[in-house]
């Protein structure tokens, strides 16, 4: 790799880092072809990417911004999964690391806070965006009669207390 080609991707580096949410290092020593595509193809799917960088030239890029703590992560065999959504990236190295014990998750960076290993795996247990978006489109739509059910409910149950002492107080 020239020197042109250097700079040039310690400027493409610069710019992820600097633009995306989160970021996660992991070791792939050990990988195959097959599996380093299957891992590219997953990330590519949730809206994540992978790359693999000289360790020498993600350090440059990583000084001065936001997740420069990840640095020091930065020895042996390393790749790095950003996004732009904070879960995305942390869910699909944490669920391919599950089923291939070669990619050993060693931390990460979302934003100015640096994530350890359980970090990381915090993360990726969250919702991501879109099925938060999900969410919260199931719950303005539905039906104001649950509203209504849920207004009337302790009402309801309040009558029952008072007819169950009632029935008592006329048995006995």
């Amino acid at each position: 790799m020239d020197r042109a080609a250097k700079s040039e991707l310690v400027s493409t580096l610069g710019g992820v880092f600097s633009n995306t949410s989160v970021v996660v290092v992991a070791h792939y020593a050990g990988l195959t072809v097959a599996d380093m595509q299957k891992l590219r193809t997953q990330m590519k799917q949730a809206g994540a990417t992978v790359k693999v960088a000289k360790n020498r030239l993600a350090k440059i890029a990583l000084e001065g911004t936001d997740v420069a703590s990840i640095s020091g992560l930065m020895k042996g065999p390393t790749l790095i999964a950003y996004s732009s959504d904070p879960v995305a990236a942390p869910k699909v190295a944490v669920d391919f690391a599950k089923g291939n014990d070669k990619l050993v998750i060693l931390g990460g960076a979302m934003g100015t806070t640096a994530l350890n290993v359980d970090g990381v795996k915090a993360l990726a247990t969250l919702p991501s965006l879109d099925e938060l978006r999900a969410k919260l489109v199931g719950l303005v739509q539905a039906p104001a009669t649950k509203i209504a059910q849920l207004s009337t409910a302790p009402a309801a149950k309040l009558a029952r207390v008072f007819g169950a002492y009632a029935k008592t107080g006329e048995a006995a």
